[in-house]
């Protein structure tokens, strides 16, 4: 490990974070970096080291203490390096493996499309982890939106943001439809038309299934008790629909004691409803119309069915599987519907990378939008927390942005590393300040009767109700 990152030496009285037989190693004293971010994200930072700080300070009496380094990236890196993404600030990332920053720009004029892609990558923080729910006091354009608890769980490294693809005109674009349309395609109906951008969407069995294995050992250590897969499958087969059945392998394979998936459970409770109960019988209950297939379909749902009580109809049956993680999954058009007139039905969201893009950004904004919503990218031994939202640079040094995205962001981090007392603290304490109406402009013109304040007293009132809770 290097002692110094873009000139800057590591802070004397802190210790990096090791990461030992898969398991991250923590001191009370763990050095952190953190990069402050374009634009919104000097301000919001700012704020959020104080509350970041304060909490820690009050749930642990001095006897832990984060001791913050400053790496660069976005637009503070060029000025003073002349590149957006230092290979220092980087190293500093893997080196001290856990993280977090404020909203970066994306360089205009080429080079790295998106510094946050460019991260996720060099790192293989292959899990983009998004929680949403809400805070009470929170404005929402939903009439029930507490009712709304999920954590989405996006992969993060392949899907259209692996960025294979070529423009319309170009050599390389013209190759690609001449081989696609006279070998791949050769004597079908389908064609590539000719003057058309081509990419290429890589989705794998090693990145779809560790995606779900994380989000899988997710729902084991917090309680939560059910995973559902989110996929396009039902147009894209063979990368969007081999991501729904490549989750089920890893559910019903690695997990098999802890999970059954919907099906089975059908098929479960059907004997258990009638313990007397034909195969043909419960085929018709899980296949309506099944009289109507085709023989050789009908026979497959009949060994389905006899396989599945083989295998776990002592193990998770007479009601067992009840206390099972429930793994199902559902279209990805669906579940934007699903979310908002049942969200109490879905838990834990575990999805390709594109989609999980469009739903986590949805499902937050019945909660407050992305003024408030954290995420993290985690991989085997690295995590980076992040705002979620953009820079705004319209705002940027106005002391006005909400900084509730990097606070709760923050919480996460705290989570991660084991400091729960100090993250619930500011949890609450936001909450409080919240429902107090103490709140930044976004929020105050949508809550009747409340005082705006400016990012930096938003931190100051949260910090006063630790003290208050105390």
């Amino acid at each position: 490990m290097q002692s110094t990152y873009n000139g800057l030496a590591l802070p004397a009285d802190g210790q990096p974070i090791d990461y030992i037989d898969g398991q991250f190693k923590v001191p009370d004293h763990p050095i952190i970096p953190f990069i402050e971010g374009d634009g919104t994200g000097r301000d919001i930072w700012k704020a959020a080291q104080r509350v970041f700080d304060a909490a820690v300070e009050k749930a642990y009496g001095g006897k832990r203490r984060i001791h913050w380094f400053e790496v660069f990236a976005g637009e503070k890196a060029f000025r003073q390096f002349a590149t957006w993404l230092p290979d220092e600030t980087v190293a500093a990332a893997r080196d001290l493996r856990v993280s977090i920053k404020g909203p970066l720009t994306t360089p205009v004029g080429g080079g790295i499309r998106s510094l946050n892609v460019a991260l996720r990558q060099l790192l293989d923080l292959y899990a983009c982890v998004r929680p949403v729910k809400y805070y009470q006091g929170v404005p929402s354009p939903v009439k029930r939106p507490e009712k709304l608890d999920v954590v989405i769980f996006r992969e993060n490294t392949e899907d259209v943001y692996a960025g294979i693809e070529f423009k319309e005109g170009s050599a390389e674009a013209a190759r690609l439809i001449q081989f696609v349309n006279d070998d791949l395609l050769k004597g079908g109906k389908k064609k590539v038309r000719a003057d058309s951008g081509v990419g290429i969407k890589p989705i794998s069995i090693f990145g779809s299934k560790r995606l779900v294995r994380y989000a899988i050992r997710h729902a084991l250590e917090t309680g939560r008790k059910a995973v559902t897969l989110v996929h396009k499958g039902n147009i894209q087969k063979f990368t969007e629909g081999a991501f729904r059945e490549w989750g089920y392998e890893v559910a019903t394979q690695e997990f098999r004691e802890q999970t059954v998936t919907e099906r089975e459970s059908w098929i479960l409770g059907n004997v258990e409803a009638n313990p007397g109960i034909t195969v043909e019988q419960n085929a018709a209950l899980i296949e309506p119309g099944i009289e109507f297939a085709q023989p050789a379909y009908r026979e497959a749902v009949y060994t389905e069915i006899r396989a599945v009580l083989a295998a776990i109809g002592k193990s998770h049956g007479n009601g067992a599987w009840r206390s099972k993680i429930l793994v199902n999954d559902r279209i990805a058009d669906s579940i934007f519907q699903q979310i908002i007139i049942r969200p109490e039905d879905y838990s834990i969201l575990a999805t390709t990378n594109l989609n999980g893009d469009y739903i986590s950004d949805a499902a937050a904004a019945q909660v407050g939008g992305l003024g408030i919503a954290p995420g993290a990218n985690i991989g085997d031994g690295f995590a980076v927390f992040e705002a979620t939202h953009g820079t705004a640079p319209k705002y940027a040094d106005k002391d006005m942005i909400n900084p509730g995205s990097v606070i709760l962001s923050g919480v996460m981090l705290l989570e991660f590393i084991g400091w729960k007392e100090a993250a619930a603290m500011i949890e609450t304490s936001m909450e409080k300040t919240i429902q107090q109406k103490f709140v930044t402009y976004d929020f105050e013109r949508q809550t009747a009767g409340a005082t705006k304040v400016g990012t930096s007293e938003f931190a100051t009132r949260i910090i006063g109700n630790m003290t208050a809770n105390s």
